[in-house]
């Protein structure tokens, strides 16, 4: 069984999977009162950036193409889990406007009270008028879901660091929606969602540190002479040492002027042309030539008016 509300499950002897679904959510939705406003916020959860769907696309892309057994598990497990998780905040924004999705559907107010409503509770028109109130694939701002939010890279190393980073972001989020509800059973509900982001990373951080030598990602390492420096390019007031810039490990450069370029080079880009290409290159450049000696009127000159700034005098025949 892969997670709770929608799970695996063997179908053939080759091994092949379907999956089935269980109609128990894997946590009860308690649901005071209709709230078409919350529901609107708690549609970030659904279909946004750091919602529930995004996340199971996530985990299931990058299981598929795992080669490490456990990390596949892992990552079908979590994935799983996650569509269970759409299936209980999607239940929530349903509960939360059922009452305008039946009045609109029935129209059981006059024509200018339904126009007025529409709107006026947070909702756009388009998820009024067009998903009628349904919990749809957008985010509280009402942007479309994307396949931009998945931001796998096929490196073990890499995927899982953002997926922890994934974590972290849809549990600030689900914070967030707890601290604007006073709706008892909601805030339980987002509460066990939000335990489950802290969970999933806790999975990913063993997964991440059960790779030996996983730092830096990738095959490739670091060129030495580079790896140990650091710019502090941002000078002034606020200037602050820690950690991150300072001690042995660290070989901090505060005078720029003094080792740039760091590389001993002259600081200059070039490349080698072909004879034919240079010529092209010295045609180019002739024919765009400034003339630095000159100083031509121009259009601003002409039409300076107040707060024009200096301009050059242009003589006005009126004539």
């Amino acid at each position: 069984m892969r997670g709770y509300d929608v799970f695996s499950y063997p179908c053939d002897a080759e091994g092949d999977f379907m999956f089935m679904h269980n109609k128990r959510l894997q946590y009860t939705v308690r649901v005071s009162e209709p709230n078409p406003r919350l529901a609107v916020c708690l549609l970030e959860q659904f279909g946004g950036a750091d919602g529930e769907l995004a996340a199971a696309m996530r985990y299931f892309t990058q299981g598929l193409g795992e080669e490490d057994p456990g990390r596949k598990d892992m990552l079908l497990d979590i994935a799983t889990e996650e569509l269970s998780h759409l299936e209980v905040i999607g239940s929530i924004v349903a509960m939360l406007n059922k009452g305008v999705r039946a009045q609109l559907s029935e129209a059981t107010m006059e024509e200018m009270e339904l126009f007025r409503m529409v709107g006026a509770n947070g909702t756009s028109a388009k998820e009024s008028i067009l998903f009628g109130g349904g919990p749809a694939l957008i985010d509280s701002a009402g942007t479309p879901w994307s396949a931009n939010y998945i931001d796998s890279r096929a490196e073990p190393t890499v995927d899982l660091r953002s997926n922890i980073a994934a974590e972290s972001r849809a549990k600030i989020v689900y914070e967030r929606l707890i601290n604007i509800t006073d709706d008892p059973g909601i805030k339980e509900a987002l509460g066990f969602l939000m335990t489950r982001e802290v969970a999933h990373q806790k999975s990913f951080e063993k997964a991440l540190y059960s790779i030996e030598d996983n730092f830096p990602p990738g095959k490739l390492p670091g060129i030495e002479e580079y790896a140990n420096i650091y710019v502090n390019t941002s000078q002034g007031e606020g200037d602050a040492t820690g950690p991150w810039n300072s001690g042995d490990q660290w070989d901090r450069i505060d005078d720029l002027e003094k080792v740039m370029p760091i590389d001993g080079g002259d600081g200059t880009a070039s490349v080698q042309l072909e004879a034919d290409q240079a010529a092209a290159l010295q045609q180019l450049a002739a024919r765009g030539m400034s003339d630095p000696s000159g100083d031509p009127t121009t259009g601003a000159d002409l039409g300076a008016g107040p707060g024009a700034g200096r301009t050059k005098p242009v003589d006005v025949d009126l004539r």
